[in-house]
């Protein structure tokens, strides 16, 4: 079934589903979520299908040592569940939980300028990204009126993030416009 009139940012995606899993309809799952089990805890999920988001429901999960696995009502078979191979999934925006006080969501902080302590404009935000050890990383391109045409990968921790202002759709960042 098409889930009636959701837009693409009333979703927030949380992974995909890469092939099948099996040959009873299960389907195996990359998650975006930290920890990768997190997504389980969305029970309605929407899936992207031929550019419609379509609803679904969890019906069973397996913790698997290289992923997850789901079975989704209604998919019942192997071809299925080949269908839906690389279907992003998401839930509604307004399900997730708020988050605590100076901590966002990643997809809150794509798109928002970055500008050092002495207001030279960076660029703007267009990925985060994991580099391995619990390192989160913000890839930041140039824009209008940004100091250069670098593309810079400024690492999101305290020390160098100094504040988010979501309103004001900035970063401020401790970063040396040479760097």
């Amino acid at each position: 079934m098409l889930a009636d009139q959701v837009a693409d940012q009333d979703v927030t995606v949380l992974g995909k589903i890469t092939t099948a899993f099996g040959i009873k309809g299960w389907v195996k799952v990359y998650s975006y979520t930290d920890p990768v089990t997190n997504i389980l805890e969305y029970r309605n999920w929407l899936l992207k299908i031929d550019g419609q988001w379509r609803n679904f429901s969890l019906t069973g999960s397996k913790l698997q040592t290289k992923g997850l696995a789901v079975s989704l009502q209604g998919i019942t078979d192997r071809d299925q569940a080949l269908a839906l191979r690389q279907a992003e999934i998401g839930v509604l925006t307004s399900e997730l939980p708020e988050p605590e006080e100076d901590e966002y969501y990643w997809f809150q902080l794509e798109g928002l300028k970055v500008v050092t302590t002495e207001g030279v404009l960076l660029g703007q935000v267009k990925e985060l990204f994991e580099s391995g050890g619990g390192n989160q990383v913000m890839t930041v391109n140039s824009c209008e009126g940004s100091v250069d045409k670098r593309q810079r990968l400024i690492p999101y921790a305290d020390p160098i993030v100094l504040e988010v202002d979501l309103d004001g759709s900035e970063i401020q960042v401790n970063w040396d416009p040479d760097f």
